[in-house]
């Protein structure tokens, strides 16, 4: 009847912890159902006990087992890893260890008459789940003391555990754990006592059943999505409705969730052309000339004009780009840089400006083609002899001393024709290029320096007559 008080005293001491192994904040409450082996024999003691962990897994001869639900615990979880856990357990010793018998010659386990065996422990484990990495496995490591009796006889413990739980859903595992328990007191033998079970953890609250625990949730009331922290998105357009400017109309990040009919990224509240694309600058409507003009104002929709002509062009009689009303030779086709009249020879300067583009031409080392930042380069050149369409120019290619002259000679060939073929491609007439190549014979610099070198290694344009 003592016994059975006990048992009683610790059952209701576990349930008013209210539950067990727990594993993390969303659900700090578990409890485990197991059972559990005594084995006193392998602790360091003289016989009959045995060394420590000698024979630790001779279950046959020293476990003691009790084939029922024998241990119960309950945890709560901490933080940070650390779970406190209290336990009860009860079993029966019928085995204490082995002797060696010489009569036989062979060891006899010791057998005692039925002990009850009753423990109530406390332990704090660190679980080592996020260290490894795993949602499955979760082995720890834990610490703590308690009270164990064998029959009247009690002492309390220092406990120290290895254990492994494996998480076969969110809430349910399975564990197995071992604990070595140190008596303080001699007539209590040390012991190892071993357990197996199952765990269920719980206590997470998640009102509005949304799949968000309450106190992850920023809208624990109103169900949501987990990409928000619980909070609403009701229009599905991605964007959380206490941001949603627009959130019962699926819309565009861009536009805090309001939508855009017509995908033109003018928003319909603010789009004078909703059902047409359009542009930004026109408030949403169509420009079809791209004049700058909305359709709906232009007389021209489908020719290029100014907004002070109604979106129709100034005329260009003589088509030299520069329009009528600008131009001092109106029926002679002329250069804007001269107001529509026309310009024979480029000004020294304009040739200066050549050659500093020419010297910017980068070649791959020792080829003949460009590396890709010169067609920048060639493109400004481009512009400059179109400019002047009745000039001509001798493009001259130079090298540095490096390597033998006749090849020098032909890579600055190579070089200048390069250039020559580039300006023709982008459409300056072949009749007006002349190519030449000069080799290492008209150095500008040094070539007993880098800096020499590099200056020496060019291209150079020079103005041959106009018509």
């Amino acid at each position: 009847m003592k016994n059975l008080s006990r048992l009683l005293f610790v059952t209701v001491l576990l349930v008013s912890f209210s539950t067990s192994n727990a594993q993390d904040k969303n659900n700090p409450w578990a409890i485990g159902l197991g059972v559990n082996a005594v084995d006193p024999y392998p602790v360091g003691e003289d016989a009959p006990q045995g060394d420590y962990f000698d024979e630790y897994f001779n279950v046959t001869d020293h476990w003691n087992i009790m084939p029922t639900i024998s241990r119960i615990t309950v945890s709560r979880y901490l933080s940070d890893g650390f779970t406190f856990t209290a336990g009860g357990s009860i079993n029966k010793i019928t085995k204490f260890g082995s002797f060696y018998d010489s009569q036989i010659d062979e060891e006899v386990t010791n057998e005692v008459n039925d002990l009850t065996y009753y423990a109530l422990d406390g332990m704090v484990s660190y679980s080592f789940k996020n260290l490894i990495n795993s949602n499955k496995f979760d082995p720890f490591l834990g610490v703590g003391g308690g009270y164990t009796w064998l029959d009247d006889i009690g002492a309390g413990t220092l406990n120290g555990t290895l254990g492994i739980k494996y998480w076969i859903s969110e809430k349910f595992g399975v564990e197995a754990q071992s604990t070595y328990k140190h008596a303080f007191e001699d007539y209590l033998p040390k012991h190892f006592q071993h357990s197996v079970g199952i765990v269920l953890k719980f206590g997470g609250t998640d009102t509005d059943n949304d799949g968000i625990y309450d106190q992850d949730d920023a809208c624990p009331e109103e169900a949501g999505l987990e990409i928000f922290n619980g909070c609403p998105d009701s229009d599905n357009d991605g964007i959380q409705d206490s941001k949603d400017d627009c959130p019962n109309v699926a819309g565009l990040a861009e536009f805090n969730g309001c939508p855009d009919g017509d995908g033109d990224g003018v928003m319909d509240k603010d789009d004078k052309c909703p059902t047409v694309a359009g542009l930004k600058a026109l408030m949403g409507c169509p420009d079809a000339d791209g004049d700058g003009v909305a359709d709906d104002d232009d007389n021209c929709t489908n020719e290029s004009g100014p907004a002070a002509n109604n979106g129709c062009p100034w005329p260009d009689t003589d088509g030299d780009g520069v329009l009528d009303k600008d131009d001092k030779c109106p029926n002679e086709a002329g250069e804007v840089s001269n107001n529509g009249c026309p310009v024979l020879d480029p000004p020294t300067d304009v040739v200066n400006s050549l050659n500093t583009y020419a010297r910017d031409i980068l070649f791959d080392t020792g080829k003949a083609s460009f590396k890709k930042e010169t067609d920048q380069v060639l493109q400004a050149m481009v512009v400059i002899f179109k400019e002047y369409p009745q000039a001509q120019f001798t493009i001259g290619g130079h090298t540095d001393s490096s390597g033998s002259a006749s090849m020098n000679q032909a890579l600055s060939e190579r070089r200048a024709n390069a250039v020559r073929d580039y300006l023709i491609a982008n459409g300056i007439a072949a009749d007006r290029l002349t190519a030449k190549g000069f080799g290492e014979d008209n150095p500008i610099a040094t070539n007993k320096t880098r800096a020499g070198r590099k200056e020496n290694r060019r291209v150079e344009v020079n103005l041959v007559k106009s018509n």
